[in-house]
């Protein structure tokens, strides 16, 4: 190895809700620096939620990250002049991450509203399996099962 390991900085829970879920979300919301625009269009996001539905903003907020948070990925591998696409195992880290960038990409995708909203129907879209951030995980989960003939090759993989 020639690097030591990174190591893993703590993200303090978010003002609101104390939540350490909620922070790195925001972070990865975020775009130039501008912490307290995203804080705003999140919170204002999660308490659009709670009217529209009368429940615990964060529930459906964490079942909309379990919706959409993949369990196995393709990773390209050249073997013998030939690229594979082998299926590997996610970590809860990167699963994580993942989740929040698909929900993300959908929320921007979407045309013609603010953020805000746009973020509160992905979150409600993703809460209830459907969505572009679910569908996102289901071509991944897809690729994967018929890419499983190339499992054997992962056991090489270096991390």
């Amino acid at each position: 190895m020639r690097h030591k390991r990174v190591v893993k900085r703590k993200i303090n829970g978010d003002d609101k809700y104390q939540s350490e879920k909620i922070a790195k979300f925001i972070n990865y919301l975020m775009q130039r620096g501008k912490k307290s625009l995203a804080q705003r269009i999140l919170y204002k996001a999660l308490d659009s939620i709670k009217e529209q539905t009368k429940k615990d903003p964060l529930e459906i907020f964490n079942e909309a990250l379990r919706n959409a948070t993949p369990i196995v990925e393709v990773r390209g591998r050249r073997v013998g002049g030939a690229n594979f696409q082998i299926p590997t195992p996610v970590t809860p880290a990167r699963s994580y991450a993942l989740a929040c960038r698909w929900i993300i990409n959908a929320a921007e995708s979407r045309k013609g509203k603010p953020m805000t909203e746009k973020l509160v129907e992905e979150i409600l879209n993703a809460s209830k399996g459907e969505g572009a951030a679910v569908k996102k995980k289901e071509d991944v989960h897809r690729m994967a099962e018929a890419n499983k003939a190339f499992a054997h090759f992962a056991r090489f993989t270096r991390h």
